[in-house]
């Protein structure tokens, strides 16, 4: 069981799947896009399957799909089943914007996905699109009751307070969530650059001296943490000794990154 130089145990490994995305939401990514790394350069599934089962050989025992939004990803059911045969893991996830949901719920599910974490930062539409840029609330709240029908239980919805601080909307969202069943999940805007970042209200992220996780990016950097430059490509590493290195060069808390997006490495 891998333990890193602070005594936490790191058995978590978020794994974005592609940098790319349906949607340009204003706290993540430029309204005119950004240019995506080549299909080349991106991990195949078998490559994240390796990662994967060598992370469970380690002791890894939960693992989280992200993005950018991973359903735009070519075989992404196909990647959920090669995961779900691995053997110990124990908690397999997925954080999407839900928009692709009622197309993929239920395949992922008989693939073998355990759960879905859905962004939902507005349920007014105009300031949804708005937020969004391209995105329409009704094909995500279709999305939230097509994982509901598919069984991908506990429904977490992560909505985003935007620096204002103003929470109307996300009170609005929190009393949809405690009325439909869901779980709730505040995350404060956060800035990599400045070093800006707090605990996610109703989860975990964010709480340094409990942190649990490793990110791997599309192009196969393994990051020991979000708020970090440091990365260990599992190409040039191999996958075993990137993995240990992670571990061990964890650091007590995060600072700033001048390198990392979270359109690149999920939140």
């Amino acid at each position: 069981m891998p333990y890193d130089s602070f005594n936490r145990r790191i058995h978590y490994l978020r794994v974005s799947v592609t940098d790319r995305c349906n949607l340009r939401c204003v706290y993540c990514m430029p309204e005119e896009g950004v240019p995506f790394i080549p299909h080349s350069q991106v991990l195949s599934l078998e490559e994240i399957r390796d990662v994967v089962r060598t992370a469970a050989d380690l002791g890894f025992d939960k693992i989280r799909l992200t993005g950018g939004e991973p359903l735009v990803r070519k075989g992404i059911v196909d990647l959920v089943g090669m995961i779900s045969e691995i053997e110990g893991i124990r908690d397999l996830a997925m954080t999407t914007n839900g928009i692709l949901l009622t197309r993929y719920a239920r395949d992922l599910k008989k693939a073998g996905l355990h759960r879905v974490n859905i962004s939902l930062d507005s349920l007014d539409p105009e300031k949804y699109s708005r937020i969004t840029r391209r995105g329409r609330l009704r094909d995500a709240l279709e999305g939230i009751e097509a994982a509901r029908e598919a069984g991908l239980f506990p429904i977490k919805i992560n909505t985003v307070i935007l620096s204002d601080n103003d929470r109307t909307d996300a009170l609005r969202v929190a009393e949809f969530a405690r009325e439909q069943g869901y779980q709730i999940r505040f995350i404060r805007q956060m800035d990599l650059q400045a070093g800006e970042f707090w605990v996610v209200e109703g989860g975990d992220g964010g709480d340094c001296p409990r942190c649990n996780r490793l990110r791997l990016s599309s192009e196969g950097i393994l990051y020991p943490c979000l708020f970090s430059d440091k990365g260990y490509d599992i190409r040039e590493y191999g996958i075993r000794e990137a993995l240990l290195q992670g571990v061990a060069n964890k650091p007590g808390q995060g600072v700033i990154s001048q390198n990392n997006t979270f359109f690149g490495l999920g939140g």
